[in-house]
């Protein structure tokens, strides 16, 4: 239980420390753009290069990954529906979806990966495959629909090509598959920049709540609801189905993937929203109320499957 609540100590306490900021201006009118575009277009890509570029790939492929892969595939596909169905918009529906499935696997998944699962390495499959996979379709998507800006037909299908997030992620995978060792006077700086991501996406996350409606009572109350009980309930219920039914996981494979799968959505994914100026509110909302309900989720998953 240490591992769980010693992990949400230190966000908390990052993240109020970015809300007196907003709250005494002390970074000025811009200080939360500033800090939301160092995280997303130098910071962010730097740590996911360096990440992969370390990683072992072959760790993606297994059945507890399939379990994430799934689980992640179900509970934004309910979001995706309910998106279209009430006209929600695709900018909307793309971060609500996000919300939905994508944990945060690094600044908490880590920490609780160490002390409840006893393996750092454990959520290395679970960040592979967001990164690699799930980042570059969504931001994608997003470019493609309109909310990164305007631009030709030839332009919005290169947008892979163009996205620092997807870039970062892209060329440290194939740095990986490749087995090349970068030299330290590379690597380091790199490694440098990229660990000024997550304090900057949690900074800005916090100022952003300066000021800002008690979360799931505003105009996006229902995509917020909708995404935090998925994300919260949805998608360890899932998981724990999928790994005992279909892939026959029991002991420890199986506390793995559903303790990752009831993991908070990922402070990121405001930072995503910000960049593309959609969603923001729910993003924030959806983030901060399943990041406190999955406390409970965590430690009550720990007991029944630990």
């Amino acid at each position: 239980m240490t591992g769980v609540l010693s992990g949400f100590a230190v966000i908390a306490v990052v993240i109020g420390v970015g809300y007196v900021l907003g709250r005494r201006g002390t970074l000025g009118e811009q200080g939360r753009a500033v800090l939301t575009g160092l995280a997303f277009t130098v910071a962010g890509p730097a740590l996911l290069f360096t990440t992969l570029a370390r990683a072992d790939l072959s760790t993606v492929f297994s059945r507890r990954l399939l379990v994430t892969a799934l689980s992640t595939a179900a509970v934004a596909g309910v979001f995706v529906a309910f998106g279209v169905l009430r006209r929600w918009g695709v900018g909307r529906t793309t971060i609500g979806a996000l919300c939905s499935g994508y944990v945060n696997s690094g600044n908490l998944g880590i920490p609780i990966a160490v002390y409840v699962l006893g393996d750092a390495s454990l959520v290395a499959p679970v960040l592979l495959f967001q990164v690699v996979l799930v980042t570059p379709v969504a931001l994608t998507v997003l470019d493609l629909s309109g909310a990164g800006g305007k631009g030709t037909v030839a332009r919005r299908l290169l947008t892979p090509l163009r996205n620092p997030i997807a870039v970062g992620s892209l060329s440290g995978a194939v740095v990986s598959a490749a087995g090349w060792q970068l030299p330290g006077p590379l690597l380091n700086p790199l490694t440098l920049i990229g660990d000024m991501s997550v304090p900057a996406a949690l900074l800005a996350f916090g100022m952003s709540l300066h000021g800002s409606a008690a979360p799931g009572r505003g105009r996006d109350r229902g995509p917020v609801l909708l995404s935090v009980a998925l994300k919260s309930v949805g998608q360890p219920l899932v998981a724990w189905v999928l790994a005992t039914a279909v892939f026959g996981l029991r002991g420890a494979p199986l506390l793995d993937v559903v303790v990752t799968a009831a993991l908070p959505g990922a402070q990121n994914l405001f930072t995503y929203a910000s960049r593309y100026r959609v969603a923001e509110s729910l993003a924030r909302e959806s983030v901060l109320l399943s990041t406190v309900v999955s406390v409970p989720v965590l430690v009550g998953v720990a007991a029944a499957l630990g």
